[in-house]
């Protein structure tokens, strides 16, 4: 509980099919978020809540197959439609803080798809490790490209 944060700032882009308005709905609707950002089948989701506007507040709350729980709470700073996302978010462990970050993610059409440009800067609390977290973003973007394109309806 006494270890040093580690601070840490990470860019991840990826080009998205679709134009940055089809990209944005990937983030702004709950259900095609969903779809690529719920990625542990053998973690049971105990709380959800996704308000996804100026100052609301997006949380989700899962028990682990070792039965720990493990918890997100975000809230949203900026959303400009089809170009810009900033928001915080904490993870928890047990109740803990393990995690603080602020986030912006940028849409930029670029041709028929769209670069999307996240940047993530954060604070990592007693023994959390940064590079598993990037992992498991960049992992959660392939995700995202995979869902959009199998979702046939790409708007350009």
């Amino acid at each position: 509980m006494n270890e040093a944060v580690s601070h840490t700032t990470f860019t991840i882009a990826r080009d998205l099919p679709g134009s940055p308005r089809h990209a944005f709905r990937f983030w702004s609707e709950a259900e095609l978020k969903r779809q690529w950002n719920s990625c542990h089948v053998d973690w049971t989701e105990l709380d959800g809540r996704f308000d996804f506007r100026r100052g609301g507040e997006e949380m989700a709350l899962w028990r682990m197959p070792d039965a720990r729980k493990l918890g997100f709470r975000a809230h949203y700073f900026e959303i400009v439609p089809a170009a810009r996302i900033v928001y915080a978010y904490e993870m928890t462990l047990e109740g803990a803080s393990i995690s603080t970050s602020l986030v912006t993610i940028e849409f930029r059409a670029r041709g028929k798809e769209t670069r999307m440009t996240f940047t993530e800067q954060a604070a990592f609390l007693d023994g959390s490790d940064p590079a598993t977290r990037k992992l498991g973003t960049e992992d959660g973007f392939e995700r995202l490209i995979a869902v959009m394109e199998l979702d046939g309806a790409v708007q350009h």
